[in-house]
């Protein structure tokens, strides 16, 4: 049986570095910054791995550092960090369809990095100017992983899925005019793609990509 301990707010995973290679992740909106001190000090007593927390405003994040000191914070992608991660050979590409991506891309860049994953940031190559991707084919193709991002109509993870042979993981945005239904339509184009074998993540989950990249690195031990 998993082990956990009951917080009375919060039973904090504390089997999870165990299971998965990470420590319990946690989600910063709707907790209190008691609460988030708590679990963070939990987590950092009871486990050897990177502790994070997502979504976390920057009021927050400055009263919870007052608290848990050694810890750091990305203001673009609302994540605080405690301790190195041990570092992964495996290079994660974040691609952007468009520059309203970045705060997605942002997230995505940040979780893989905190997680020990190499990450570079290939910026704005939307198919609106195909000339963009293509440039960009031979730096696509030397990463091990690619997440891609993209709003509107979601037709760069298409593009970049034929491209490359890497595993393709493909977010899709909230960004666009009316009928991009705030990011609907993306994730059903990408979610139907005829590029075979992307993996799909929710809306605007940049966490959610890094992650998936994450698991990529994890076999059997």
């Amino acid at each position: 049986m998993s082990d956990a301990l009951d917080l009375g707010y919060a039973r904090v995973d504390l089997d999870r570095e165990a299971r998965q290679g990470l420590p319990e992740i946690v989600y910063g909106p709707g907790k209190q910054v008691t609460e988030i001190t708590g679990i963070v000090t939990t987590l950092l007593g009871r486990n050897t791995g990177p502790v994070l927390v997502t979504r976390v405003g920057p009021d927050a994040a400055e009263a919870v550092l007052g608290r848990v000191p050694g810890g750091r914070y990305d203001r673009d992608a609302r994540l605080l960090v405690w301790r190195e991660p041990r570092a992964i050979e495996h290079t994660v590409a974040v691609v952007t369809a468009g520059t309203a991506d970045g705060p997605v891309a942002a997230e995505a860049a940040a979780v893989a990095s905190a997680l020990g994953l190499r990450t570079t940031l290939i910026r704005d190559v939307g198919v609106a100017g195909l000339h963009r991707v293509l440039a960009a084919v031979e730096d696509l193709r030397a990463a091990d992983s690619v997440i891609v991002i993209a709003g509107m109509e979601g037709a760069l993870a298409s593009v970049i899925g034929g491209l490359v042979e890497t595993p393709v993981i493909a977010v899709p945005t909230s960004t666009g005019y009316g009928a991009a239904l705030e990011g609907v339509t993306a994730l059903l184009a990408m979610l139907t793609s005829c590029a075979a074998g992307i993996t799909v993540v929710n809306i605007d989950s940049g966490f959610g990509a890094a992650l998936a990249a994450f698991r990529l690195t994890r076999g059997p031990r």
